[in-house]
């Protein structure tokens, strides 16, 4: 007899599996190895469940395994059951399942079980596959012991954990809970809406509004939830993510947003949507610059960023992607956007633009296992008349709470900020409006302390990024010896002449 799971029992389960694999390979590959059983396991489960659920109903087993009383198809010897009874060759025969389970359902998990080399026992022996799956066989993971939220929640724990144990590289699949959190109450999804995620990673982005929305008491089922990432492995991460917080519309596209955008309405135009969440790549520099240049898309429309930065390269394709009524947009980002002088032109044409409604500075800390301060733009496409040609600076610096080496925000933050972005007014040193005017008599700059009284350079983070200050200063040096050889030139060119 199966029983109720609580959650620091799932937490534990889900934390063995690692436990088995550490040593044998690297902690960034865990992911690509424990997911996809852990799903594997569910979607079994949870088939003898619907089949006892429907026997007790026909009282017929051909009846009880129609398709219709089944969320998803598992084909003969493609159960977890079955791949436990394999003794040689685990890791071919586990791959074999996985891709017949992937083409018996073709609308709904084709990749999802993702890319993992399951085939080499130099990487993956039998004795380790066998000790992984009798793991996983100790627990039944029904959805009357473990409902989707709680699983769907050991889920988000199991991520969080692999971005602890692999270090930097985990900023590109894991984002601050807490902050995303603020990101989504800022932008109000409300039920029936499309919500997208360019840079999506595992879907946490995505999986916040629906969580929102049910928090709220809300209908949240029929959200529209779509997704990029290039990663394969994580984006197929994303895909059983979605399913095990009971997810059923989601879109989840592997492939790269800027060069090959997946989602494009009828007549080939980018998608449009009502929320926009993200939190690009940080300041990429291997990405198609020269296709961007003449972007078929009309993205490239404030200029065409720096081959070093992609940042407003990804700035621009979400502002292309808003539904022209209804769309705004949440992103992160570090501050050196606001002020990089490589990118006065696109800055300028994005002020210009009217898009911009709200720069949040946010403390040290909440971008992953780094220490650099955030910033957090949002974007409307259409503003209330009151905040046209209005931009509404926050100075939230100081509202960051850290235990245990890692930094959140507390309800008590969050609260604040966002009180403070809906109110939309003056705050002595928090919060400023400034209009499009004052923000070009400052160069387009959207520097935080500029607008906002008592916040110097450091609260706005521009020291606490090497990279960025070194970055501004060779620009800056650069412009100066080019400035410095015009000058000679013509020097040159009077004498001779």
């Amino acid at each position: 007899m199966s029983t109720r799971i609580t959650q620091r029992e799932l937490e534990t389960y889900l934390w063995g599996a690692a436990i088995v694999l550490r040593g044998l390979i690297d902690a960034g590959d865990y992911k690509q190895y424990i997911f996809p059983l852990v799903f594997l396991k569910r979607i079994s489960d949870v088939y003898d469940e619907e089949h006892a659920a429907a026997l007790a109903v026909y009282e017929d087993e051909t009846l009880a395994d129609l398709p219709e009383n089944h969320r998803f198809a598992i084909p003969d010897g493609c159960h977890w059951d079955d791949i436990r009874a394999v003794t040689h060759n685990i890791g071919t025969e586990l791959l074999h399942a996985m891709r017949a389970i992937e083409k018996a359902n073709p609308d709904t998990l084709p990749g999802v079980f993702g890319d993992g080399d399951w085939g080499n026992k130099d990487l993956l022996p039998d004795s380790t596959l066998a000790d992984l799956i009798e793991h996983f066989s100790t627990k039944t993971l029904t959805i009357a012991n473990l409902p989707e939220d709680e699983l769907g929640n050991g889920y988000e724990y199991l991520i969080k954990k692999f971005a602890d144990d692999s270090g930097h590289t985990a900023q590109e699949f894991y984002t601050n809970r807490t902050l995303v959190h603020l990101m989504t109450m800022m932008l109000e999804p409300q039920p029936g809406e499309s919500v997208y995620d360019p840079t999506c990673g595992t879907g946490g982005m995505l999986i916040s509004t629906a969580a929102e929305l049910k928090r709220q008491g809300k209908e949240w089922r029929n959200l529209r939830l779509y997704g990029q990432e290039l990663n394969y492995g994580t984006s197929a991460i994303a895909r059983m993510n979605l399913f095990l917080h009971g997810i059923t519309d989601g879109h989840i596209a592997h492939g790269d947003t800027l060069s090959r955008p997946a989602f494009l309405s009828a007549k080939g135009n980018l998608e449009t949507f009502d929320v926009v969440l993200a939190n690009p790549p940080y300041s990429i520099k291997a990405w198609n610059r020269a296709l961007f240049a003449r972007d078929p898309y009309g993205r490239n429309v404030w200029g065409v960023p720096p081959q070093g930065r992609a940042d407003y390269a990804f700035f621009q394709h979400i502002a292309k992607s808003l539904d022209p009524e209804t769309g705004r947009a949440a992103i992160l980002f570090p501050h050196g956007v606001l002020f990089r002088r490589e990118e006065a032109a696109l800055r300028e044409a994005l002020v210009k633009s009217d898009l911009i409604e709200c720069v949040l500075g946010l403390g040290a800390g909440l971008f992953y296992n780094s220490p650099m301060e955030a910033v957090v733009v949002t974007l409307r496409a259409t503003k209330p008349a009151e905040h046209k040609g209005k931009v509404l600076f926050i100075n939230a610096v100081n509202e960051v709470a850290r235990e245990q080496a890692q930094s959140f925000l507390r309800d008590s933050h969050q609260q604040k900020i966002l009180d403070a972005y809906r109110g939309f007014a003056d705050i002595d040193h928090f919060a400023a409006v400034a209009t499009l005017d004052q923000i070009a008599e400052k160069g387009s700059s959207l520097a935080i302390p500029l607008y906002v009284d008592g916040v110097n350079a450091t609260d706005d983070g521009e020291k606490v990024d090497v990279e960025e200050a070194v970055a501004s200063w060779r620009s800056a040096a650069s412009a100066s010896d080019a400035a410095i050889a015009d000058v000679l030139a013509l020097v040159r060119a009077e004498v001779t002449a």
